[in-house]
Order: C-alpha cells, then sequence, then structure tokens
C-alpha cells in the first residue's frame, strides 16, 4: 500500500495551504488518501494557514472511494472521521473540483467550506447504483444545498450533474476559469478571501420543501428503483435531514451503509463493476489504436441511423453511404428529423443539435469513403450481399482503413476472407436502438490484429458504450445465449405455459421485459429468416418449436403487424386469442397435452438455459472470462443489473438447485450440447467463500 506522505502533498501558496491528492488513476479515497488528507490538515494548521485548498491531481479530483475496500472491514481513519477533521480546521477549506467528483470524493467535498469546480467537471453520489447508500454525509449534506425533492432525485439515480446544473443548484459555490491546477487553485483562494469564515453545512437550515413536490419525486424514483430496499432507504434518509438533528442523522446513515454494504446486492453490483472494467480489456494487447478521423457507413436504415447518430453525438464525422440517392437523402432526413425532435423535447440544445448534422456528409457512392479511418457496414444480414461489399470496399479503401461489420449472427472470417486485410477486418455488433444500447459486441476474428482491436475498443470509449470482446460464433456472446434462452421459452410454451405465464416470470425475477413481449417488438422474423437459413444444418434429432414459424407465416410479426405473441390495440399488449390458437394446433400436431408450471419452474428452466450456454461459450473460448457474459446480459439483454448477472447470480444458489436447473433444462433440449455449469461457477463460487470470510471478520 502507498504511504500517507506518497499520495497527499502539502505545499503553501500566499499563507494558504494547497493539499493535492495524487493517487493515479483517478485519486481514488483508499485508506492512504484518507490519512494523508488528515496527517496534511494537521501540518496546514501547525503553519498557521489561513485557508486550505483541497484538490486532486492528474485528470480528476476524487473519482470515489476505492470500491475494493467496501467487502471488507474499513481501515482507519474511515472518511467521516476525514470530515470532522475538515470541520474542526480552525481555517475554513475549499474543494477544488476537477474532472469527476463522485461518491466519497463528493462528501469530502460536501464537507467542507466552499466549493469552486472547473467548468468540464461532474459532480455526483452513485452509492445506490451499488447497491448502498451515501455513508459519509451525503444524504445530509446535499438536501441542505438542494432540497429534499431534487437530492432525493440526485441521490436515488446516482447521476452526474455537470458544473454548470451543479452551479445552479447550489452544489457548488464557484466556477474557475478552467480545469488546470492554477485556475482552480486561482479560484479556491479567491473564494477563501471573500467568505473568511467556517461555514459548515451540517449545521446550516434544509430548505422549506414543497410535500407535493417531494411525493411526486418519491413515487418516481421507487418506481424507477423495483422496490430495492436501499432506494426506499435512501429516500428515509434524506427525509431525515428536514426534522432529526445533524449528528444523529449522520450516525443513522453511516449505520445504513456499514449494514448495505456487505449485504448481496451490494457485492453482486460491486461485482458487476469490476467485471465492466476487465470486460473493456483484452490480456496482453499493447498495440495503440488507429487515428478516427472519420467514420465511414454504409446502410442507413433503423440499426445505420442509430449508428450514425452514436458517431455524431460522439463529435466524429461520418460519411454515410446508402446504394442510391433516394435511399441517401431518405436515410440523411431521419437523421436530421430525430436530431430536430432530440432538440424539440429538450435533450439536445438546438445549436448541438446543428452541430451534429454538420458532421454527416451523406453519398450514393462507395468511393467517397475512401479517405476514412473505420468503415462500418450495415446492411441486409445476408452473407452474400455482405461479401459483394466487403470486396468492393476492399478496393476502395486506403492501406490500414478498419472495416467491420455490424452482423448479429454471421461469420465474420468469411467476410474477412473476402478482402486483402484480413487483419483491419472485425465485427462492431452495436444493439438496437444503437445510441441508446449500452452494449457494444467487438468481435475478434481468426486473423484480425491487435491495432484494429485496440481502435475497436478506443471507439467503443469514445462513444460511452460498454465493450465486450468476442469471438466468432453463431450469434457470439450475447445473441447466441439469448438465442438459447428464447429456445426454452418457446418449449415452454410448447408444454403449456403461455407467453404470459413466461414474460411474468422473467419480469418479476428482474428482467426488463419478457422473451415474447422483446421479440414481438424487435420482430418475428428477424429469428425466422435466421431459422430459414440454418434449417439445412438443423439436426433432425434436436427438438423443433414450430410455433414461431407459425405466428410469422400467418402474418404475426409483432408489433409492427399489431400482432405477434400478443396483439396490440393501440400499441398495449394483449393476451391474442388467435396467437393462443396457433399455440394450441402446434401443440396437437405433435401430441403434447399441455401442462402447467409455477412461475419457480419457469424460471428454473429459463436461467438454467442461459447458464447451460454460457458455460459452452466460455469453453470455446467465444467470451474470454465469466463476467464478460455478466456484463453482456445485462447491458444488452435486461438481465437485472443488481444480481450481478446470471453467472453472478447461479454463484450464490445452491449448487442442488443449479444442478436441478440444468438437467431440467437437458432433458427438454434432446440433440442439443450440455455445458459444464459446476465448472464454470467454480471461480466465483470461490469469491463468495472469500467474501463470507471477510464477513465475518468484520462481524
Amino acid at each position: 500500500m502507498r504511504q500517507d506522505h506518497d499520495v497527499v502533498h502539502l505545499r503553501v501558496q500566499h499563507g494558504f495551504a494547497i493539499v493535492t491528492i495524487d493517487n493515479p488513476p483517478v485519486n481514488a479515497g483508499s485508506t492512504a488518501v484518507r490519512a494523508g488528507i488528515l496527517a496534511r490538515l494537521a501540518e496546514a494548521e501547525a503553519k498557521g494557514a489561513q485557508g486550505i485548498v483541497i484538490l486532486g491531481a492528474g485528470r480528476t479530483f476524487i473519482a470515489g472511494s476505492d470500491i475494493s475496500e467496501f467487502g471488507a472491514p474499513l481501515a482507519a481513519p474511515e472518511l467521516p472521521q476525514v470530515i470532522a477533521a475538515i470541520e474542526d480546521c480552525a481555517a475554513p477549506v475549499c474543494a477544488a473540483i476537477h474532472g469527476a467528483c463522485l461518491g466519497g470524493g463528493f462528501e469530502l467535498a460536501l464537507g467542507c467550506d466552499l466549493r469552486v469546480a472547473a467548468p468540464g467537471a461532474v459532480l455526483g453520489l452513485p452509492e445506490v447504483t451499488l447497491g448502498m447508500v451515501p455513508g459519509a454525509g451525503g444524504t445530509q449534506r446535499l438536501p441542505r444545498l438542494t432540497g429534499v425533492a431534487k437530492a432525493i432525485e440526485l441521490v436515488c439515480s446516482g447521476r452526474r450533474v455537470k458544473a454548470d446544473e451543479a452551479l445552479s443548484l447550489g452544489m457548488i459555490d464557484a466556477l474557475a476559469e478552467d480545469s488546470a491546477p492554477e485556475a482552480l487553485i486561482a479560484a479556491a483562494i479567491a473564494a477563501l478571501r471573500a467568505y473568511p469564515d467556517k461555514r459548515l453545512l451540517r449545521d446550516a437550515a434544509v430548505p422549506a420543501a414543497d410535500p407535493a413536490a417531494v411525493e411526486a419525486t418519491v413515487g418516481s424514483v421507487l418506481k424507477r428503483g423495483k422496490g430495492r430496499p436501499n432506494v426506499a432507504e435512501a429516500i428515509r434518509l434524506v427525509r431525515l435531514s428536514a426534522d432529526t438533528p445533524a449528528l444523529d442523522a449522520l450516525r443513522a446513515e453511516r449505520a445504513s451503509f456499514q449494514d448495505l454494504r456487505l449485504q448481496e446486492e451490494a457485492f453482486a453490483l460491486r461485482h458487476l463493476f469490476f467485471a465492466e472494467r476487465a470486460a473493456a480489456r483484452i490480456e496482453g494487447l499493447e498495440a495503440r489504436s488507429a487515428t478516427l478521423g472519420r467514420i465511414g457507413l454504409v446502410g442507413g436504415g433503423t440499426m445505420g441511423q442509430g449508428i450514425c447518430r452514436a458517431m455524431l453525438a460522439a463529435s466524429l464525422p461520418v460519411t454515410l453511404a446508402e446504394r442510391n440517392a433516394e435511399a441517401r437523402d431518405a436515410a440523411a432526413s431521419a437523421i436530421a428529423s430525430a436530431l430536430d425532435a432530440a432538440a424539440g423535447k429538450g435533450r439536445l440544445t438546438p445549436d448541438a443539435a446543428a452541430r451534429r448534422k454538420a458532421l454527416l456528409t451523406a453519398t450514393d457512392s462507395l468511393d467517397e469513403l475512401a479517405e476514412c479511418d473505420l468503415v462500418i457496414e450495415a446492411v441486409f444480414e445476408d452473407m452474400d450481399v455482405k461479401l459483394d461489399l466487403f470486396t468492393a470496399l476492399d478496393g476502395i479503401l486506403k492501406p490500414g482503413a478498419i472495416l467491420a461489420t455490424n452482423t448479429s449472427y454471421l461469420d465474420i472470417d468469411r467476410m474477412a476472407s473476402a478482402t486483402s486485410r484480413p487483419q483491419d477486418v472485425l465485427g462492431l455488433h452495436f444493439f438496437s436502438p444503437a445510441d441508446v444500447m449500452p452494449l457494444l459486441e467487438v468481435v475478434r476474428a481468426g486473423a484480425t490484429g491487435e491495432r484494429a482491436l485496440a481502435t475497436a475498443l478506443a471507439l467503443a470509449k469514445a462513444l460511452g458504450k460498454q465493450p465486450v470482446v468476442a469471438r466468432v460464433a453463431e450469434g457470439f456472446i450475447g445473441n447466441r445465449i439469448y438465442a438459447a434462452y428464447r429456445r426454452h421459452a418457446e418449449y415452454l410454451i410448447e408444454e403449456g405455459a403461455s407467453p404470459t405465464d413466461v414474460d411474468k416470470a422473467a419480469t418479476d425475477f428482474g428482467f426488463a421485459m419478457g422473451p415474447f413481449a422483446v421479440g414481438d417488438m424487435s420482430g418475428l422474423d428477424i429469428a425466422w429468416h435466421m431459422r430459414k437459413r440454418q434449417a439445412a444444418s438443423r439436426d433432425p434429432a434436436a427438438r423443433y418449436v414450430e410455433i414461431p414459424d407459425r405466428l410469422c407465416e400467418a402474418g404475426r410479426l409483432g408489433r409492427k403487424t399489431a400482432g405477434g405473441y400478443y396483439d396490440y390495440d393501440g400499441g398495449r399488449a394483449q393476451p391474442s386469442p388467435a396467437a393462443e390458437a396457433i399455440i394450441a394446433e402446434a401443440r396437437a400436431a405433435k401430441g403434447i397435452a399441455p401442462r402447467s408450471f409455477t412461475e419457480g419452474e419457469i424460471q428454473d428452466r429459463l436461467l438454467g438455459a442461459i447458464l447451460n450456454e454460457a458455460a459452452l461459450v466460455l469453453a470455446e473460448g467465444v467470451a474470454q472470462r465469466p463476467g464478460d457474459i455478466d456484463v453482456a446480459l445485462v447491458h444488452g439483454y435486461g438481465f437485472p443489473r443488481w444480481r450481478g448477472g446470471p453467472l453472478w447470480w447461479a454463484s450464490g444458489q445452491p449448487q442442488a438447485r443449479v444442478t436441478a436447473m440444468t438437467d431440467a433444462v437437458a432433458q427438454a433440449a434432446p440433440g442439443f450440447a450440455t455445458g459444464d455449469v459446476t465448472a464454470m461457477l467454480a471461480p466465483l463460487r470461490a469469491e463468495r467463500v472469500e467474501i463470507e470470510t471477510r464477513k465475518t471478520a468484520h462481524a
């Protein structure tokens, strides 16, 4: 562990003590940082400083506490001790904020007498998104600045507040000219000179609240929180600020934090936190990314438009190529209309919408992609179409340009073989709508080079996407596992469950939507086309459910035809007598007598299917690590985040239950491979044993 004198430094400037936190990469609030701040505060007092400035070295203030410490007994000094020392200082203390000021970092800033921030800073309390509540005064000091209703919204959402909004809400006292250390220090010293007295936020009055506004906010955050206990507890704690002595409320907050950080949800969310960061890395990858000066995009349909909007939002210039002038103009017009609509709803300023539109060049000639650094194709999901396109682009693009496909299922190795640059070919599988969904599967073909991979990961970061790296396989990681999940959902309705039964079991477990509601939304014809493509290679001994084919043959393709598994009247899903008749006919054709299922049986079959396919994906090397599967299913397929992903969830279940789940899946799916789920879960179970050991030590 780095020592406190290594990570927190002190110098005196014009009679003011400048305390600098230097704990790269993000100045996480570790034990050494907390001890260092205490020591430097004491030194500043001993030197007779007339004021103290706390700032971060590098690119950020304090991006949060060291999350790795939360699963173990916390070492002294704890953050409340540090904040108490700031409050006890005779000299006023100003937090000089740049970059990220989150979690414990923002709580430290709230404990200071003054707060100034650089224009690009972001502030927030993300603890609720990690299964906890703020534990060092966040729920008590923030309401004294913003009021109770706004504090409830900020604490329960965990959203990051930009500096200009923070100033308008009173979360900071002033804006510095820029994020350079000299500018931050100058702004902080100016604030200390203007307000030379102590200003303890814990002693300030909470602004009078409109009861109706508070109740409206509470109702909204409880609905989004879906019954999670830490959300309700965060609301309770914020409300304490209005009618409970500050020290009593601070003690209550700390007790809740200490309890919740050792609960299952917090461990699950911390697992996912670290899995997300690991998923953005490829072991041993050292290549530098290519420069991304201009992005090329072929195909201006629904997916292509979404990808284009994502690129424009990241300030990347785009050349969008379509097959003819009519399609070109239609795509460009649709993108412009979407940006105008976002501006009309207040999601973008008119100037921002105009800047994004100016970055787009539309063309009906592939030749205009010649100078692009990266070209993504988003054309029809047909191998022959894509092979012809790759061959054409290979002859047009400049040497070193990267060629990516947005295919959901097709063999990227075949596409790469149609070019003279297989080392520059890979998959970039976006999820629809591409400018909203956070997941980006980076698919590494057999010949893909490290430079192309590094560029794909850099692009994901620029877009604000969560990348997961996969190898080539039918459906890669996410769609392959989801296909098994959907297939077993179809088995269940063939055996007697209704689409409503299955969807309700999924959403009651925590999925954002059930599999049949998802199918209707995306269109049942997508999977239908895939099944027809695979028909020639299908194992005749494998179980095949004809129900989705029959629905498509009847013209029931989902929401877009006002009927799929459900009927849609005015956009609302209703149980469908027509679909039920088709399902009953398919059962009768196979001589299946329908039976009923409990919700638990349905959930175990669905989750068992996910686990079995995940084990195969890992064993075949399609995914690098178990955590990548958890990240993919959470970010791309609606698996409940608070459960940590399917593999983390399963590792906490009794072995007998997991075995029964996977046995039921194997019995229901003759002809399909079975994976070694026990071996897959072994490292996660070992991690849980270590967690229980730490929890026992804490108790």
